[in-house]
């Protein structure tokens, strides 16, 4: 598979999460599960997203300032988890932040998606896109065991 469609396979596996997570109600057992998974997915993913994704993509003049705003999201993201994980479950605090978690997520990943696989897919070489795909998931199969 292409780097474009793992990264898609893994957005669609947060858009689920991050919904699940929004479904639960007050503190429980199904809403810390939901959410701790959703950090490990958002944490692995971003981590081995910068490095078989945007890093080979800031080397190239018009894909650099697309993959440096990414990557800016990426810690935006994870304030936006901090915010949630210290929030007490039970409170409407805890489902505000979660709430303004998807807004974020969700547009990130739109972002990604619509503009920069459009111009990524004109920069890298058909034979790297596979390749980068493949290191990616390498990865992120080896982050399952940590």
């Amino acid at each position: 598979m292409t780097i474009f469609e793992e990264l898609r396979a893994d957005h669609d596996k947060q858009r689920k999460l991050i919904e699940q997570v929004l479904e639960t109600h007050g503190a429980s057992d199904e809403r810390d599960r939901l959410f701790l998974n959703l950090k490990k997915e958002l944490a692995d993913h971003a981590l081995a997203e910068e490095r078989h994704f945007y890093v080979p993509l800031m080397q190239f003049d018009t894909t650099q300032e697309k993959a440096r705003h990414s990557v800016a999201e990426h810690h935006e993201l994870d304030e936006l988890v901090d915010a949630v994980s210290s929030s007490d479950q039970d409170s409407p605090g805890w489902l505000a932040h979660a709430k303004n978690l998807a807004h974020k997520l969700l547009h990130h990943l739109e972002e990604e998606e619509k503009e920069v696989f459009t111009v990524a897919g004109k920069v890298l070489a058909d034979d790297q896109k596979t390749s980068l795909g493949t290191d990616y998931r390498s990865e992120m199969e080896e982050r399952k065991t940590v």
